[in-house]
């Protein structure tokens, strides 16, 4: 499975090349007009695979069907939020204090707001890589796959930097 070795990398990522800018965006130009599916794709995954993210979700954190998160109004309205989020630091990765922006405002957001651990980004950049692997098998190649885990990498640098930032410490899972 793709995604599941990867996650590993996450921790050091280096620089993004140009190269892997214009893999990253172009392999995303056509994932993105799948948008709302692939989103949705993605998060249920994450449900599915790992429950233990939907505490966060009070809209669908009792919801143990696959199908019945799928047809889920509040799944899908977050979804598309994900994924416009990611379309924005796609859009930007040529500007990094854009890139900057935009993750100060979800690592803030994530940390003070909904409380989410940090670790839940890290699961969902391997899900991304799972996913995007698995439903576009002809444009995330291995070496697609290796350019977007480097910038999930740098993704979820960016948001745990945040969260130190504000001094995140661990919350318990009793208080989600």
């Amino acid at each position: 499975m793709q995604g599941e070795g990867e996650v590993a990398h996450l921790d050091k990522p280096s620089p993004l090349t140009e190269k892997e800018r214009v893999m990253i965006q172009d392999s995303w130009t056509k994932v993105y007009q799948n948008c709302d599916d692939v989103g949705v794709a993605i998060l249920v995954r994450l449900f599915v695979n790992f429950p233990s993210s939907k505490q966060y979700f009070s809209q669908f954190k009792d919801i143990k069907e696959p199908e019945e998160l799928e047809r889920s109004a509040q799944l899908k309205k977050h979804a598309h939020r994900v994924m416009n989020s990611i379309n924005t630091l796609v859009e930007s990765l040529d500007n990094s204090d854009k890139v900057a922006s935009v993750l100060q405002l979800l690592g803030k957001a994530h940390a003070l707001r909904h409380k989410v651990e940090p670790v839940y980004f890290k699961i969902l950049s391997g899900v991304i890589l799972e996913v995007l692997g698995e439903e576009f098998p002809e444009v995330v190649t291995p070496e697609v796959a290796a350019a977007w885990t480097n910038f999930l990498a740098h993704v979820y640098c960016g948001i745990t930097a945040v969260y130190e930032e504000v001094g995140w410490t661990k919350i318990s899972t009793s208080t989600g």
